[in-house]
């Protein structure tokens, strides 16, 4: 039902009888619970419980920064620690979903069972590992027992693969006491890690080579259990049936046809090479111990100390009042918020708890809200100079340096959210929708008198333009937000350090997982060379075609995004695509750039749309139609990586001029798409008009001069015929 200005403002004033607070700081208000995204199977710690988590997850913080900026460490110690740390808390803090719905209430003898045997198995392993630890550091022997190193692992991996299915079987949900499941995987995690961060200068020797021991072998199975099942926590099945697939056909390659073939490998090679460098350890896990966790911090610290509010606030009080006006809001404060947090879906729950109440206040209907949250989130990620974390992965991979991809990747972020602002104003417009009442708004002349809160932002963006290191910037933006908050009324102090501090480990645990299990399917690429068979296939099906080879990248980052979240989907996108495409002769940064985007918007296409899925959560409408819809308003996105494939020059790869002439046509390009999309222009567009403006604008994609004429053409001819079509149903209307 739609709702007229008047209902909407007696509405609004129903809700605050009696007193000027606004509507967004009542938002906040409700929002604010502990700012991180949270999952179905998370537990919200008591008692006792809550303040080891607590504790825990500040020691991990505090051991990134301190590592990043302080006290460097070797970088193979360094990753599996930010592995271990994060597994071992994801089992204390996240509890196991039920397989299924048989058996999950009763504990029975089974269950006693499962625990004692998985405890023995990993109490004997863990105790072993200590041997071979004491007997090395302590008493400096360089041979460790044998009993220790031919006996811990197999115990070790029966115990946990028995404590995972125990939590299958029999979850726990009593939030006043650890589940003893989920502490003997922890235990395990500590085992296993433990073993592989003593060994770690042998292991770089004779990783994936026939001198591996057992005992390499056994904790690196342990390792692969623990991070498949800490991602099926936290990101559903998706990711882990892809690396399943991955780690299955490492070993049946023998029997495999055509390209899919090769000589298999024996369990201790396969898996003493997977937890490596050259796999789990590899670029998603380099990225995600520094960068991400690095941003992750940063963001939390902006969400503690209520300066990324203040952002939300000022847009509001910018803009809240006009056509549509909080669903305008939520770009502005979604693609700032989203190009730090690193994940789609986790923004959406972060900004839209805040937008998609005060959308659905001004007439737009839940699924519409819980779209244009999503679209606008997942934008965050491709918006420089961080693009959640991407920036950092991609000059890891290609080797070409930040701030080349941050410059290249400025005016296609942009024109992407100028799409989505034409997709809302135009819908705002069909629907005869107005604004926020004002006085309900937060007061923009107050809050400019508060406009040193960008101080963090402005401090980040110039230190990178600056050419510090990019840790170094992010620690000084995190300490700019901490001084910045000394002069509002939500200082931070101790207390509200230690918040920031535990909440930006909890918020980075899903990235940790899911890096990790990227790293599995990386090092599998790596080692049976599927990634250089697949482009070769690549290359041949596109017969010497850049297009038509773009077109299979597209595809192929589309299905692999969706169920990953975006570092994850870029890193295996990258590693099996990028080398094919750029074999044909496509320029490195292209390539990787538009591989990146169509990584970035899985998030928001059907039928797999996890932030789609986040938003509808939010706002309680249907997943698959709100997926659908933030698809269309994401359209946009598309069609930007052709345009900066067709035209360097939008890459910033050319003249002035010539960078110009591209970005103003793009611009008309995506108003003609938006309004194709919307069916408005000017008026309604019956659908010969909506079919003509998607050709026009379709024809602005390669950036010629020609097909620029070609698009302004039929949209100057469309704004004739809606002029005559519009002027006589006025007259229509004003006859009767």
């Amino acid at each position: 039902m739609t709702r007229t200005p008047d209902s909407l403002d007696s509405e609004a004033r129903d809700v605050v009888p009696g007193t000027q607070e606004s509507l967004v700081e009542q938002a906040a208000a409700t929002s604010r619970v502990d700012d991180e995204p949270t999952t179905a199977n998370q537990r919200q710690p008591a008692g006792y419980r809550h303040w080891i988590i607590a504790w825990a997850c500040v020691a991990y913080s505090v051991f990134h920064l301190l590592v990043m900026n302080v006290y460097p460490l070797e970088t193979w110690t360094y990753r599996l620690t930010h592995v271990g740390g994060g597994l071992v808390l994801g089992f204390l803090l996240y509890g196991a979903t039920a397989m299924s719905d048989a058996a999950t209430t009763r504990r029975s003898a089974l269950s006693v069972a499962l625990l004692g045997l998985a405890a023995a198995g990993v109490l004997y392993g863990l105790f072993a590992v200590s041997a071979i630890w004491y007997n090395g550091r302590i008493l400096g022997e360089a041979i460790p027992p044998r009993w220790a190193m031919d006996s811990f692992g197999i115990p070790l991996t029966v115990g946990t693969a028995l404590a995972i299915l125990h939590g299958w079987i029999f979850p726990h949900e009593d939030a006043e006491r650890f589940s003893p499941a989920d502490m003997i995987l922890a235990a395990a995690a500590v085992a296993s890690t433990a073993y592989l961060i003593f060994f770690a200068r042998q292991l770089q020797l004779r990783a994936g080579m026939p001198m591996a021991l057992p005992g390499d072998m056994w904790a690196a199975i342990t390792g692969v259990l623990l991070i498949i099942e800490l991602t099926r926590r936290l990101a559903g099945l998706a990711l882990v049936i892809i690396a399943s697939v991955f780690v299955a056909y490492a070993f049946l390659g023998p029997w495999l046809p055509g390209i899919f073939e090769h000589r298999g490998y024996t369990a201790k090679r396969f898996f003493s090479y997977i937890y490596t460098d050259n796999g789990i350890l590899s670029a998603p896990i380099a990225i995600s111990s520094t960068y991400i966790i690095l941003f992750v911090i940063f963001a939390a610290f902006l969400q503690t100390t209520r300066v990324g509010e203040y952002f939300v606030k000022l847009a509001f009080a910018a803009a809240g009042h006009r056509r549509g006006g909080p669903a305008k809001v939520s770009i502005f404060a979604s693609g700032l918020m989203g190009m730090i947090n690193g994940t789609s879906a986790g923004n959406v729950v972060a900004t839209g708890s805040l937008t998609i109440p005060m959308m659905k206040r001004v007439g737009y209907t839940p699924q519409t809200s819980a779209s244009v949250e999503a679209a606008a989130s997942t934008g965050g990620q491709i918006m420089p100079p961080i693009m959640g974390a991407g920036a950092f992965i991609m000059a890891e991979i290609t080797g070409i340096s930040y701030m080349e991809i941050v410059w290249a990747a400025i005016v296609p972020a942009v024109l992407y959210f100028i799409s989505v602002y034409f997709m809302i104003d135009l819908a705002a417009q069909k629907a005869n929708m107005k604004g926020l009442p004002r006085e309900l708004l937060p007061k923009l002349d107050a809050l400019l008198k508060q406009i040193y809160l960008f101080t963090p932002i402005v401090v980040l963006i110039y230190a990178l333009f600056a050419g510090y290191s990019v840790i170094r910037c992010g620690t000084l933006a995190m300490i700019t937000a901490a001084v910045v908050s000394w002069l509002t009324p939500h200082r931070m102090g101790p207390k509200q350090l230690f918040h920031a501090l535990e909440n930006g480990a909890r918020m980075v645990l899903q990235l940790v997982a899911v890096c990790a299990t990227a790293g599995i399917i990386v090092g599998v690429i790596a080692l049976t060379g599927i990634g250089s068979r697949f482009s070769t296939v690549l290359l041949t099906l596109a017969d010497q075609s850049q297009f038509l080879a773009l077109f299979f990248a597209m595809v192929v980052s589309i299905i692999l995004g969706m169920g990953m979240p975006t570092t994850a989907a870029y890193a295996v996108a990258a590693s099996v695509i990028a080398p094919g495409v750029i074999n044909l002769g496509v320029e490195p940064l292209v390539a990787h750039l538009f591989i990146f985007y169509f990584a970035v918007m899985s998030a928001i296409t059907p039928p797999v749309a996890l932030a789609a899925y986040a938003g509808s959560a939010l706002a309680g409408s249907d997943p698959l139609k709100t997926s659908v819809e933030s698809f269309r308003i994401g359209l946009a996105a598309f069609v930007v990586p052709y345009m900066f494939f067709f035209s360097p020059a939008m890459l910033l790869q050319g003249t002035g001029f010539e960078i110009a002439h591209v970005a103003v046509t793009a611009v008309a390009g995506v108003y003609l798409l938006a309004a194709a999309v919307q069916g408005w222009f000017m008026g309604p567009a019956n659908w010969f008009v909506r079919g003509s403006l998607a050709v026009g604008g379709l024809t602005m994609i390669a950036g010629g001069w020609l097909t620029d004429a070609i698009g302004l053409g039929i949209a100057a001819v469309l704004v004739v015929m809606q002029r005559r079509v519009l002027s006589a149903r006025d007259l229509a209307h004003g006859a009767d």
